[in-house]
């Protein structure tokens, strides 16, 4: 039995950035609770980096408030759209990914989107299914529906072609494919960042030219990455990945500017509206120390994707190496036969500080690697294993090298 619209209506406009629109919404609402039809609820991910950060489940979130209200999520894999690659936001057309790239990383979409969504409410789907089965003569149809103009009316795309930067003809498909998403599965509502506004009214658009009642629009807002200004990204490296281990997700969490902290607890966590208002009114009273509000987010985040164990732990790390400026006592810790010559790049692997040789490289090249506190620099440099010596990568890994 499905909440009142009324009720239903002011549980899912919380923390909305924008509705597209609200009288859309309550009318579907309501037709969705006189017919006890749950309403079709859409999201798509392009799958062009392994994995989810923080950024990403503002929306997921969302999601899991439709789902406990009694609507069909339908988390909407875009290995089709993925291949061609979203244009939103880019001054230089986007590199393609290859087949093999999309389908190893939405395997890893599909495994993480459950610490936030419950697996028995959430339907997956892939665009290829049907997308891959379109006729030359479907889509010249679906490439009638939408001009030239109306393409360039999109900021990127304006941008773009007044300063005489190309544009692909594939990048104005994607938008069409996106909004044939759309029909394809008969959307009642569909999420996305204030960035995707133009590809989900277009995708209204293509609805209406096929028959069908125009989806809901649901703007969720964008959280800027750890540097307080982009919007989070992998590419950009201010990312917290949801999968990241405790310390760093703790570590990556501290690092943030105080101006965005409360923006962090709004949209990053399940915090209840009472306790995001004593948040605020400490935060803005001044009453407290912003890097104990700080902390308190890290924990949150840390107990929300591991536990509250590795919560506590990942403090008492974090107080241990930056607040005391201390090497933690329990590190990984590898041995070799002493005398023996190891290159640095195999010990960063053999400790499972990297996940490739190349990875291990661009961190000694980058001058993130330090061996007990000098920085490395040669990245075909070997250590002679003659007496303990600890290793430093970034700023919260460690590795104890013992001879035996």
């Amino acid at each position: 039995m499905f909440e009142k619209p009324d009720k239903q209506l002011e549980i899912l406009k919380s923390g909305v950035f924008e509705l597209i629109s609200e009288e859309d919404l309550k009318n579907k609402l309501e037709e969705s609770y006189q017919n006890n039809r749950p309403l079709r609820i859409k999201q798509g991910f392009d799958p062009t980096a392994p994995d989810l950060h923080i950024g990403h489940t503002v929306s997921l979130r969302k999601l899991k408030q439709f789902q406990d209200l009694g609507h069909q999520v339908i988390f909407l894999i875009g290995d089709f759209t993925g291949m061609i690659g979203d244009p939103t936001g880019r001054d230089i057309t986007r590199k393609r990914l290859t087949r093999e790239e999309v389908a190893l990383n939405a395997e890893t979409y599909k495994k993480q989107i459950f610490k936030i969504l419950d697996p028995q409410k959430t339907v997956i789907e892939f665009n290829s299914r049907w997308s891959n089965n379109l006729t030359v003569e479907e889509l010249l149809e679906l490439s009638s529906y939408y001009t030239v103009a109306r393409m360039l009316e999109r900021d990127d795309f304006e941008k773009r072609y007044k300063q005489g930067k190309p544009i692909s003809i594939l990048e104005f498909l994607y938008p069409l494919f996106q909004g044939y998403d759309s029909v394809a599965l008969k959307a009642d509502v569909e999420l996305g960042g204030t960035d995707q506004k133009f590809n989900l009214l277009v995708a209204r658009d293509i609805q209406r030219e096929y028959g069908q009642k125009p989806e809901v629009v649901i703007l969720m807002p964008l959280l800027e990455g750890t540097d307080g200004v982009q919007k989070m990204s992998k590419s950009l490296g201010n990312y917290i990945g949801i999968t990241d281990e405790p310390n760093e997700i703790f570590g990556k969490t501290m690092s943030i500017s105080d101006n965005i902290l409360y923006k962090y607890f709004e949209l990053a966590t399940e915090l209840d509206r009472e306790e995001l208002k004593r948040i605020r009114n400490r935060l803005e009273s001044g009453s407290e120390n912003p890097m104990e509000l700080k902390m308190l987010l890290a924990r949150t985040l840390v107990e929300m994707y591991h536990s509250k164990a590795a919560a506590e732990d990942a403090q008492a790390f974090f107080k241990e190496v930056f607040q005391r400026g201390e090497i933690p006592e329990d590190i990984p810790q590898v041995t070799y036969p002493r005398g023996s010559r190891i290159w640095i790049v195999k010990i960063l692997s053999d400790g499972g500080l990297v996940s490739s040789n190349a990875e291990a490289r661009r961190l000694i090249l980058s001058g993130a690697v330090k061996l007990d506190g000098e920085k490395i620099t040669d990245i075909d440099g070997e250590l002679i294993i003659d007496q303990k010596i600890v290793i430093k990568v970034g700023k919260r890994r460690f590795l104890e090298i013992c001879p035996e």
